[in-house]
């Protein structure tokens, strides 16, 4: 075969990817959103099957519709009668103690999503179950949306795709239609990652305090905040910073200070207790009080023995740190990498993992931008590993919808008396 003729398909080919690629990119967010809610009408079909397994003694204040277990029933399960408690009680103007020992109480669970629920049930007249799941499926399908762009402007169209569809296919990715926080806080979340990103300050500002009203988050977010700013600064000399630059920043970072104390003084407030909160929340905790990484080590050798249990935490450790500082993950850019590992910095301070660790995990949804190979930089010349991301979605994508089904079998049925929560 010529030159010419050879010459002639490689630029064929070429012109055929880039088309691909201006088509992929004109249509980009109806493609993210579609494959969003494909994965959410598989998680219906799924959670409808467990309904048919559910007992109704597990469902919290029982079935909606009499005695037979709905979706609707399934997706208020587990924290989501809290936020029904809330919704038709409130808060605690006290804290509940019994036998000289404080009880489990609304005060752990922050209330923009509650409220939102309660405002569209007084509006609608509809259920608790029907209105919060609703809710929280609009909420993930805009966090969803968010989350796309904020992937694509650091490494193009098609591995952002692939990302979301890898995220919204996730074992607990169901919670994304339940009466759960998730949706709104990876809203709150994506929107602030990617107003840092674009030094859009004033809208980080506003996100990072009604993110102090949705999820205790403001920590890490703080850390991303704080992250951007020196490298913000760093940059002076190339790109001058405005006044209006450093009262942005400045606004930005003071409003993650704000929004981590502001449920524990609101807390403080309407019970009269400074710890009102720090103690609720200890009351999940073993023994009654928050160990920083400590669990970490403990719970891992109940689960799996003490050399493998603590074997495979170090190992996980170990794969977080590589995954987020090695070269594969340059494309992501620093606030998506400093949040990814701040966040898991904070669940070990924080967090007596168990089974609830696969919903808190949702969060560190970049990671899937590493797994898929995507997290090159778009100009680095090993970004020919692109050519994988479509095999490797897939693969991960058929592997979180079979974990999925199990995540639902084993964690979100509820067999009374006791199970493991989601």
């Amino acid at each position: 075969m010529s030159t010419a003729v050879l010459g002639a398909e490689r630029s064929g080919r070429v012109a055929e990817t880039t088309e691909r690629a201006h088509l992929l990119a004109r249509r980009f967010l109806p493609l993210v959103i579609g494959s969003y809610l494909l994965f959410r009408l598989l998680s219906a079909v799924l959670m409808i099957w467990l309904a048919r397994h559910q007992v109704p003694e597990g469902v919290p204040f029982g079935p909606e519709s009499g005695s037979t277990t709905t979706y609707w029933d399934m997706t208020r399960m587990w924290d989501g009668r809290w936020y029904e408690t809330i919704v038709n009680e409130g808060y605690p103007d006290q804290l509940p103690v019994q036998d000289g020992a404080l009880q489990q109480n609304q005060w752990a669970f922050y209330p923009l999503f509650p409220e939102l629920t309660r405002l569209l049930m007084s509006i609608t007249g509809l259920p608790f179950g029907v209105v919060g799941s609703m809710l929280s499926l609009v909420l993930g399908t805009a966090a969803a949306g968010v989350m796309g762009v904020l992937i694509r402007d650091k490494v193009g169209p098609a591995v952002a795709l692939a990302a979301v569809c890898v995220y919204a296919a996730s074992p607990p990715s169901p919670t994304l239609q339940m009466a759960y926080t998730e949706s709104l806080a990876m809203l709150l979340l994506c929107g602030f990652l990617l107003a840092v990103q674009r030094e859009q300050w004033a809208v980080a500002a506003t996100l990072a305090l009604l993110t102090g009203l949705t999820r205790p988050i403001a920590l890490p977010l703080g850390l991303v905040a704080l992250v951007v700013v020196v490298l913000r600064w760093r940059d002076r000399s190339e790109r001058p910073i405005s006044r209006r630059d450093w009262g942005g920043m400045l606004s930005t970072l003071v409003a993650c200070g704000l929004a981590g104390l502001m449920w524990p003084a609101i807390a403080w407030s309407q019970t009269g207790s400074p710890t009102a909160y720090t103690d609720t929340m200890g009351t999940w905790r073993v023994g009654g009080e928050v160990h920083a990484f400590q669990p970490w080590w403990h719970n891992s050798a109940v689960a799996l023995g003490d050399f493998w249990g603590r074997f495979w935490l170090l190992a996980f450790v170990v794969a977080m740190l590589v995954a987020m500082l090695g070269p594969w993950a340059r494309g992501l850019g620093a606030p998506m990498r400093t949040w990814t590992l701040g966040y898991l910095l904070y669940l070990g301070a924080v967090l007596d993992p168990w089974t609830s660790i696969y919903r808190y995990l949702l969060f560190v949804f970049p990671l899937a931008v590493v797994m898929v190979g995507g997290g090159w930089a778009p100009d680095d010349e090993r970004s020919r590993v692109y050519r994988f991301v479509g095999l490797r979605t897939v693969v991960l994508v058929l592997l979180g919808l079979g974990w999925q089904v199990w995540w639902g079998w084993e964690l979100l049925r509820f067999i009374p008396p006791a199970d493991n929560p989601i």
